[in-house]
């Protein structure tokens, strides 16, 4: 061992060595620190996470590069703390994905680098937490025998169903430790705890597969003859067997000893999926990503998946970060949804980094959906994507039956005319369900004075507050603020206070009184809150028998209920007639997929869509032509309109008290002369214009193409830096926003 004295002469006469540095922290820059020298010995490598100082605070950060020399004057650098990792725990590929986002959004590299990494990662943990606990059946426990109590019978048939899983991922479907522990207790389910997995060196297993149709079979051999990038549209009706693809297609990845990425829009289509999945190949580690895990649950994915250890994560938008040691595929299910695009801070498109990922790592991308965005369908239509077509529905051999129905001057029950009631009591006669579907939750959007016409707004917002009922509160869905209904009206003391307009809790109480004995399933935020209740719900549809089903998108999004006869679509027109261009090919989607949910068991359904405007052209195509030709002839219109994807749009939002500030801000940002192929929109209001207290307006930035798009926006940008305003306003950039509302 050295003397001290022998250290000290060495590190006096030691070459000094740098690093660059991304922090997260909302500056365009990265920082560079000095490597003591007992640090410089351990070959700390791009990718490895140091502990630095920041002001008076110490943070976590990211090398970028190491480097003999510094720009900055050596007085001014500060020493690296620590070194936390051995080896780099993102590679040179991952950091250029990231690179990608940070300067294709416009947004910190050093805020990008750390909102792709989990939380316990940010704060500075250990990486290597691989142990994950399992619960599976027991031979006894296969055979599902009978038992008295519910919770356990349910937990035997949900492990039959998903085969080996997680416990974490049990108790989050709202099976608890002492119906798990009773179970173990009866040796029906066993409990081990699995470490890195051999997946690679085993066969493949694979459980009995439908045979494919003949679109199916040529949609799976183009895919898997794909020698390397290619990004693959598969576009097919609702039915018509698109994850039955995915999972033929995986099938010759994992042969192939590669992993697999499959992003899906919600949490709660994850467990149907990984149940699927893990039927299919019961001998392969198949993980979750989504934001119901613990940070403790997120980083042992985290590191499982770069390690090899996983062959299949499916997950929601964030998962396309996620470390991968040999990525074969990436497929995107239902790639028009919008919850795929990120609304707050980085405001990345999952969907558009997958199709920079798959080009990147020279491998296959299919992206699904029976109602694809328009983008997408015209790079398909363009070539730029490869248009893979299913149009047979696998369930039956004749579509759905729509019909509209004109409600002017028709008496309606809770928003229902005469002749919808009468097609639910006919459906519920044949024992079949009835999926009534409504955008909006609570009870009525708003209440109001009989006597002077006070309305119930949000005295933040520039929007009313909705009446829930069984809480007895009027909650405003845009700042949260609550408060308790008013006995009597504050303008003039009457008591004929009434809601106004319709909500889901509201139809559920109609139908009730309506169908008082048929069961009813309500399905939206509120009704779902609890942990485990959507589960609890959807099993208790799945069970099959006369059902009511009402709820919001939730409903609607990817769940297959095999006795859905008739669906009802209510408020059709708010979508029709709307500031936002993308309002119409939102509603399309929306009628398209919720109309879907009928017709699952082998006979066609009916879909019934109550408007005030039945001569509409966009809903008169959609019932007669369907979505593949709606969408053909919107694509013609946005062309005719320049609007995207024939130009590209940035939103600049903002937010502030005080209106003439806000006002005074966006008005700088606006060059005095024109700037070409360039066109700027404001400052407008923003269709909302106060939440929370904040007036909000918005610049919108279109641009003939991206490059010149792209140009102005680091410009501006760059601007933005050194602009004082720009520190006393909430502002954000959103590029290529799908949400103008």
């Amino acid at each position: 061992m050295p003397s001290s004295r022998d250290s000290n002469s060495h590190s006096s006469n030691a070459t000094p060595c740098y690093v660059e540095v991304a922090l997260k922290v909302p500056l365009h820059r990265s920082f560079d620190y000095l490597l003591p020298t007992e640090l410089c010995s351990r070959a700390v490598a791009v990718g490895v996470r140091v502990s630095v100082p920041f002001g008076s605070r110490v943070l976590t950060g990211m090398v970028l590069k190491v480097k003999a020399s510094t720009e900055m004057p050596e007085d001014k650098v500060k020493a690296v703390k620590a070194v936390l990792d051995s080896t780099a725990i993102i590679d040179d590929s991952h950091l250029q994905l990231l690179q990608f986002t940070a300067r294709y959004y416009h947004y910190p590299l050093g805020e990008t680098v750390f909102t792709a990494l989990p939380k316990a990662l940010r704060e500075g943990a250990d990486i290597d937490k691989t142990s994950i606990n399992y619960l599976q059946l027991t031979e006894q426990g296969q055979q599902q025998p009978t038992l008295r109590a519910k919770k356990q019978q349910a937990l035997l048939k949900q492990l039959a169903e998903s085969g080996k899983s997680p416990t974490t991922e049990i108790k989050a479907l709202g099976y608890s430790k002492a119906t798990i522990d009773a179970l173990i207790n009866k040796e029906l389910i066993s409990q081990a705890v699995e470490f890195d997995s051999q997946w690679r060196e085993q066969p493949l297993q694979v459980a009995s597969k439908p045979r494919l149709n003949s679109e199916q079979a040529i949609a799976c051999t183009t895919i898997n003859q794909s020698p390397g990038f290619a990004a693959f549209l598969l576009e097919g009706v609702t039915g018509s067997g698109k994850t039955e693809v995915y999972l033929q297609c995986l099938e010759e990845v994992l042969q192939q000893g590669k992993q697999a990425l499959v992003l899906v829009p919600e949490i709660g289509l994850t467990p149907q999926t990984v149940n699927r999945f893990r039927r299919r190949f019961p001998n392969t580690p198949i993980m979750l990503w989504h934001s119901a895990l613990t940070d403790n649950e997120r980083l042992q994915t985290w590191r499982f998946c770069q390690k090899g250890s996983c062959a299949i994560v499916i997950g929601t938008r964030s998962a396309i970060f996620m470390p991968f040691l040999r990525l074969g595929m990436i497929i995107v299910d239902e790639e028009h949804d919008a919850s795929f695009k990120q609304q707050d801070t980085l405001r990345y498109h999952a969907r558009d980094l997958a199709a920079y990922r798959a080009q990147q790592q020279n491998i296959p991308l299919v992206l699904g959906s029976a109602t694809p965005a328009l983008e997408t369908l015209n790079r398909a239509l363009s070539d730029k994507y490869q248009l893979l077509s299913l149009t047979q529905r696998a369930q039956t051999s004749s579509d759905n039956q729509f019909e509209l129905i004109d409600i002017k001057g028709q008496h309606l029950e809770a928003g229902l005319s005469h002749s919808a009631l009468a097609y639910i009591k006919r459906e519920l006669a044949r024992q079949k369900q009835v999926m009534v579907f409504l955008n909006r939750r609570g009870f009525s959007p708003s209440l109001i004075c009989h006597e002077c016409g006070w309305l119930s707004d949000c005295s933040r917002c520039s929007t009313s507050a909705t009446y829930h009922k069984a809480m007895r509160r009027l909650v405003c869905h845009h700042c949260g603020e609550q408060s308790a209904p008013p006995m009597q009206c504050p303008d003039c003391g009457s008591t004929q206070i009434n809601p106004v307009g319709l909500g889901t809790e509201q139809l559920q109480e109609a139908l009730s009184e309506q169908f008082p004995d048929t069961p009813i399933s309500r399905i939206d935020r509120d009704s779902t809150r609890r942990k485990g209740s959507l589960e609890e719900e959807l099993a208790a549809i799945n069970r099959g028998g006369a059902r009511l089903l009402v709820g919001t998108q939730m409903l609607a999004k990817g769940h297959h209920f095999a006795d859905v006869s008739l669906v009802i679509i209510l408020d059709v027109d708010a979508g029709l007639y709307s500031c936002d261009f993308r309002a119409t090919e939102h509603l399309a989607q929306l009628v398209t997929q919720v109309a879907g949910r009928a017709g699952r068991s082998g006979e066609p359904g009916t879909v019934l869509l109550q408007t005030h405007f039945p001569e509409h052209p966009l809903l008169q195509d959609l019932v007669n032509n369907g979505y593949q030709h709606f969408a053909r002839y919107a694509l013609q219109e946005r062309h005719e309109t320049e609007m995207p994807p024939f130009s590209h749009l940035a939103l600049l939002r903002a937010e502030a008290h005080d209106l003439s500030l806000l006002l005074r801000f966006l008005s700088d940002l606006v060059p005095a002369a024109p700037v070409p192929k360039i066109q700027l929109l404001g400052p407008i209001p923003a269709p909302l214009e106060r939440v929370a207290g904040k007036y909000r307006y918005q610049l919108h930035i279109q641009g003939q193409d991206r490059g010149a798009l792209h140009g102005f926006l680091a410009q501006l940008m760059n601007y933005l830096g050194s602009n004082k305003l720009a520190q006393k306003v909430r502002w954000n950039l959103d590029v290529d926003p799908i949400d103008m509302m």
